[in-house]
This record gives structure tokens, sequence and C-alpha cells, in this order.
């Protein structure tokens, strides 16, 4: 029984045809099967069905976010001011996709990315050129600036015919006079906004934006290449708060009467200097963004975030212009100030263009 129990085991175990052709007929079918699940795993289809939800939700929000309401704490502009930041989700979204091997989330994470691109993308080139006929800056300087005399040489080496300044105050006016008068011969403030140009000014006023105090004014500037009215602005900070949301009704109100402002202005050619505290994807501001350009969206390079200057992550300093053309536009380093300066070259006489 020993002998018959030890050659049956042989029979069906040993290294005969049998086990050999056993073996390879295992390993064949491993192999197809994993072949097989390369190709038509079903649950590669069923994977990440939340991701890809999330994909379609934010391809929403981004696509459709003029049509988010404003009513609750102003969530439209909030979502608006940060809005292009919203396209950090895009490459989280495809690594979760990859992970998860996931061809569901895979294909839905593209509707985003398209979304994004379709905002954005003109962005990412350099439309800089060459030419133009008047340099201008902005900053808002800070009215807790430790260095008012530094941020103003440095603005001055800029090299602008034309400056913007924003959170003036009263004691720190005369620094920035005496800082800037080498540069620049004409010069006016009025409440805390002022505007330095090496042109003749004229047609000084200030301009109502329905706060009770002055911190809009215009200006008509005899540049070489023709008049231009130029307006300076600081519109009223907004604030996100846990009780409230993003709180920004007088802003939203002064935007409207600096619009109307713009609008009424008898000079064809207008520049925009200031701090607006929103975006140009900021649907409060569209009574001056209906209406004017902005340098940076029609000839600058990348974003051109401006603030925190620590860490920019949006633009709310804003030159936009209307009648005449920006040929380039950029932020300048930073400087004492929580903002960035920023800068564009324009073309006033646009008759040969």
């Amino acid at each position: 029984m020993a002998q018959q129990a030890y050659v049956t085991e042989t029979d069906n175990g040993g290294s005969g045809p049998e086990r050999r052709e056993s073996g390879l007929r295992r390993l064949t079918d491993r192999l197809k099967g994993r072949a097989a699940g390369r190709r038509g795993d079903p649950r590669i289809w069923r994977r990440g069905i939340v991701l890809a939800a999330l994909a379609v939700i934010l391809a929403l929000v981004m696509g459709l976010h003029a049509r988010i309401p404003n009513a609750i704490g102003n969530l439209g502009s909030l979502t608006e001011t940060f809005l292009p930041w919203l396209g950090l989700c895009i490459p989280v979204l495809l690594l979760l996709a990859l992970v998860r091997k996931s061809a569901t989330a895979l294909i839905a994470v593209l509707l985003p990315a398209i979304v994004w691109l379709n905002l954005f993308g003109g962005q990412l080139t350099d439309k800089t050129g060459p030419g133009g006929d008047l340099t201008v800056a902005t900053h808002n300087v800070n009215a807790d600036n430790a260095d008012p005399a530094g941020t103003a040489r440095d603005v001055a080496a800029s090299g602008a015919d034309v400056v913007a300044l924003e959170e003036l105050t009263t004691t720190a006016v005369p620094t920035y006079e005496k800082a800037l008068a080498a540069t620049y011969k004409y010069h006016t403030v009025q409440g805390t906004v002022g505007l330095w140009s090496k042109y003749p000014l004229s047609g000084v006023k200030p301009v109502d934006i329905q706060l009770g105090w002055t911190r809009a004014m215009r200006a008509a500037v005899a540049t070489p290449a023709g008049q231009v009215a130029v307006y300076v602005a600081h519109l009223p900070s907004v604030r996100v708060k846990v009780e409230a949301g993003f709180t920004a009704r007088q802003r939203d109100k002064s935007a409207n009467a600096l619009g109307e402002a713009i609008a009424d202005e008898p000079v064809q050619k207008v520049v925009l200097l200031g701090d607006l505290n929103g975006t140009m994807n900021d649907r409060a501001l569209r009574a001056v963004t209906a209406q004017m350009r902005s340098t940076q969206g029609a000839s600058g390079s990348g974003m051109g975030f401006s603030w925190p200057a620590s860490f920019p992550m949006a633009r709310i300093d804003q030159i936009m212009v209307r009648g005449v053309e920006p040929m380039s536009s950029w932020t300048l380093p930073e400087t004492g100030s929580d903002h960035l300066p920023v800068a564009a070259r324009v073309k006033v006489d646009t008759s040969a263009s």
C-alpha cells in the first residue's frame, strides 16, 4: 500500500509531461488574465465616481461663476476674486484619479482643465510688446508703511511718467512730496490719494465715490502725445467674516459711483489707476470693467498678482484704459507696502494705429 501511494503521488505531481503541461497552462492563464484586466476590467470605469463628480462640480463652478449668487455673503464675488486658484484643484484630482486607476475620473478631470484654460490660458502667455508713449504706475503705499521715503524712491525708479499713490496719510504726504519732487514737477493730493506727473495737470478735482471722505480723484494730464484724463481711486476694503461672509457692500457702491464718473468723462482718452480691492473677474466692478480694458489682461505677462506683497494671490491693484492702447504691463518689486506696485506702458497717440 505504501508503494502504491508513492506511485500515485508521483504520477499526479511528478516531473513528467503532465506536470509541465499543467504548469504551462497556469502560467498562460495568469498572463491572459492580466492582459484581459488591463483591456477590459470593468472596475476601471466604476472606480472613482466620486472623483469624477467633484471634477464636474469644479468645472461648473468655474464655468458658471457669474451665476453664483451674491445674496448669501457675496459668495459669487468671493469665488471670482480667487477664481484662478481653483485651478490648483485640477492636478490634485488628476493625481487621485491615477492612484484610483479610474478611467472615469481621468476623463472627467479634462472638463475643469478645459474650462480653466479657456478662462485663464491667455494670461499664461507673454503679450507684452514694444512701443508706447506714456508709462504709468500705481501703488497702494500702505498707511502703516515704515519707510515711505524708500517706497517713493522705488516707485520713481520705475521710470513712470505718471504715478498714482493710494492710502496716503497726512503725516506721510510731506515725505512722499519731498522724495518725488526731483522726478515729478507736478503733483496733487486729494484726501488719501495723490497723483505725481512729469507733465502739467489741469482740471484736478475729487471724485465722489459715496464714502463721505475723498479716496478718488480726477486730473487731466497734458502728455506730449495728447491730453489724458487720469483717475486715481482707492475703493473700500473688503473683509471675509465667518458670520457675514464676503462683506463688500460699500466697495460695490463705490465701484458703481466710480463707473458713473468715468462714463461721464468728456475726455476720450482715460486711464484709471488705483487699488480697486477687486479683480477683473469680480462682477461687482462691472460698472468700471465693462467700459475699460485691463492693461495686464491686454498686454501683460502672467497673472500679475499684486496682493499681498509677501505672497501675491490676487490682482486688486489695477491699471485700466479707455481710448488708449496698452502695450505692456508688469508688477514692480516689493517695497515697504503690503501691495506690489504695478505699471504699464500705453500708446496715447493712436492715430497711426
